[in-house]
């Protein structure tokens, strides 16, 4: 199956219903497919390699996810926050890619291959039927149907290769055809150059949901939308959730058609989330754990798991809060050690998984082993009924006298202080211990200090574990996802500690 064919399928199921709306536009899913069409014939007639999507959230972004199928390219969403020298890089290995920016002129392309979103949804819903011989042959299910650039966050941004085969699996294994009610709408404020964005074109349309964009993301425009759209299901980062529950203010939420919050992309402080649970009343929660690599969603932490840690005094439901569920029907996950042996429960190690829809593949290049199983070079562990729990980044581990040690442990335990808001653990090159525990802490203006942090990270965690060096800082480095840059983190610490 190819992303065309899903398309037909909404289309065949419930057409007439608005498929996506944005500012001053909405479309349906009978124009949704028209434009697609539309979009593939003004590609063709460019020439293009591909179609490169550098804005924000629009409803010209499904137009150019399908209208790339349709005309057997890929879509390139790119990062539009990047500077000008690393968008003309990226933008430079597509180099007869139609465009559809807001920055126009963009660095290094032809003005004559750009369009904006406004022009791009009007000269593909007016373009007409496509000919035979017009549009090209549409993707197949092994040709390559969207290409992600990495974040970077420890390094140059890499191609990850999604093909027609493995964005379908996503859909068919996790998302019920036709589930969603006339009703039903998600808001989406998650950036089309991440694959939550790409995963909420694909699975709202396969659902019938409509989608209602926001960018840029503003909380208190977050909730209004929710209440005065009748929004049933949205998406958010952690960061996303930490500002909705301050702008609340221990008030509620007071959504009530919300019935789903989904969430992930990052590591969700348990703190934000617990006080998330308390405010929105009836509504759902569900963590998605997954990666670009792997089509996005490959384990869910659903509502009854939300729900159950919240009643009774169960604790071992309680601390699968800290979890990220169990992996989706389609996918098989291990944790091995460094010799690539599986580990028994509960037992952390290196993460792998695999099925039908985790490519793993950069640039052309698979970094699948024999058997299919692609390393997400996440730690973690797996508890007896099958709940994965993610501890970080291998490379973030801190190796102190030969102990392995997850920043995120300590993490969360200086975000339970209550005048922290914000923290990063990493380590710092050291003679005699290999490593030391750094961190640096975003406090309010009354305190704590760093004695006083040492001394409550050491009330709860072994003097091991316990950070050599506390440093403040007003903000944290993070991608516009929410990720925490810890190389940048690691440098400024170095450049803060001098020669």
């Amino acid at each position: 199956m190819d992303l065309g064919l899903i398309l037909e399928m909404a289309v065949a199921g419930y057409g007439d219903r608005v498929a996506c709306t944005g500012p001053h536009r909405a479309v349906t899913y009978a124009e949704l497919s028209r434009a697609a069409a539309g979009g593939a014939l003004l590609a063709r007639a460019a020439g293009a390699d591909a179609i490169v999507f550098v804005a924000p959230n629009h409803v010209a972004y499904p137009i150019a996810v399908f209208s790339a199928a349709a005309a057997g390219l890929p879509c390139v969403p790119i990062n539009y926050r990047l500077a000008d020298n690393q968008l003309e890089a990226l933008v430079a290995r597509h180099p007869r890619a139609l465009v559809v920016t807001e920055r126009v002129p963009l660095p290094g392309v032809d003005p004559a291959r750009c369009l904006s979103p406004h022009d791009f949804v009007d000269r593909s819903l007016s373009a007409g039927p496509l000919g035979p011989s017009e549009a090209g042959a549409p993707g197949g299910p092994d040709d390559v149907a969207v290409i992600l650039y990495t974040s970077g966050t420890s390094g140059v941004p890499k191609a990850a290769i999604l093909r027609h085969r493995h964005l379908a699996a996503y859909v068919l294994g996790t998302i019920e055809f036709a589930g969603a009610g006339e009703d039903e709408g998600a808001l989406v404020t998650v950036p089309p150059y991440h694959i939550a964005g790409l995963a909420n074109v694909l699975s709202n349309l396969y659902s019938g949901r409509r989608i209602s964009y926001l960018d840029p993301f503003d909380p208190a425009v977050w909730l209004a939308r929710v209440r005065d759209e009748g929004i049933t299901q949205a998406m958010v980062v952690p960061t996303m959730l930490a500002r909705i529950v301050t702008h609340l203010d221990g008030q509620d939420a007071r959504v009530p058609t919300l019935r789903t919050l989904s969430y992930g992309g990052s590591r969700m402080p348990l703190p934000v989330l617990e006080e998330a649970l308390s405010r929105f009343g009836d509504t759902g929660f569900v963590n998605a754990y997954g990666l670009t690599e792997t089509s996005s969603t490959i384990a869910v932490l659903g509502p009854d798991d939300h729900q159950a840690a919240l009643i009774g005094n169960d604790p071992v439901a309680r601390g699968r809060l800290a979890s990220v569920g169990q992996v989706v029907p389609g996918v098989e996950a291990q944790v091995r050690d460094e010799r690539g042996r599986a580990l028994p429960v509960g037992e952390p190690g290196l993460i792998v998984v695999r099925g039908a829809q985790i490519s793993g593949e950069y640039d052309g290049e698979s970094s699948l082993d024999d058997e299919g199983w692609f390393p997400t070079k996440d730690r973690g562990w797996v508890d007896a009924d099958g709940y994965l729990f993610i501890e970080g980044r291998d490379d973030d581990t801190i190796i102190r006298g030969g102990e392995n040690i997850s920043p995120a442990e300590i993490e969360d335990v200086f975000v339970r202080h209550p005048k922290v808001s914000d923290v990063a653990v990493v380590g710092v090159p050291d003679d005699e211990w290999g490593q030391r525990i750094a961190a640096v802490v975003c406090v309010d203006p009354t305190g704590p200090t760093a004695d006083e942090l040492r001394a409550w990270a050491r009330s709860q965690l072994r003097s091991s574990r316990t950070p050599d060096i506390i440093e403040f800082a007003d903000e944290l480095p993070r991608t516009h996802t929410g990720k925490l840059l810890r190389r940048e983190v690691l440098a400024r610490l170095q450049a803060s500690s001098g020669p």
